[in-house]
């Protein structure tokens, strides 16, 4: 077999091998570059049904389970269940899609007083603040204080 025969046959070869790699990357294989999925409670639509005003506590626990997160207001508590739709690539950068709050409010008797679901769109957003609280003296290193241990003003 002559070199220039065998050529088609390597290209052939190569064609194979890079469809075959390429495969390997589509959604349909499993192994996707990115992936959706819901972290926190996963809020369903028939246990959402079974809260009704007036229920106890405890019949709340036993339809949603444990809430994530409690609050206590003047006259009574809230209990939040918080569920996160996210997208995560293969390489870790995580994108929130959608995120929805069931909030049960509950009268000092301890009752179901009123049910609300929230979303993103309901919220806002918080701008967190970069300044440092100037703190107690000022911040030195080892070699700082260590050095000034030695003289005498002490600064």
């Amino acid at each position: 077999m002559s070199l220039r025969s065998s050529a088609p046959l390597a290209l052939i070869a190569a064609a194979g091998l890079l469809a075959v790699s390429v495969s390997g990357c589509s959604m349909g294989s499993g192994m996707a570059f990115s992936t959706n999925r819901i972290e926190g409670y996963q809020i369903s639509q028939d246990a959402l049904a079974q809260i009704r005003v007036g229920q106890s506590q405890d019949l709340v626990i036993v339809v949603l389970g444990s809430p994530q997160t409690t609050n206590a207001f003047a006259e009574g508590t809230g209990w939040y269940y918080v569920q996160t739709r996210v997208n995560q690539t293969a390489f870790g950068l995580t994108t929130v899609i959608d995120r929805t709050v069931l909030a049960i409010y509950f009268d000092k008797n301890k009752r179901v007083a009123d049910k609300a679901l929230y979303s993103l769109k309901d919220g806002k957003v918080v701008t967190i603040e970069g300044r440092k609280t100037q703190g107690y003296g000022e911040d030195r290193t080892f070699i700082q204080s260590f050095i000034n241990s030695f003289t005498s003003s002490g600064n």
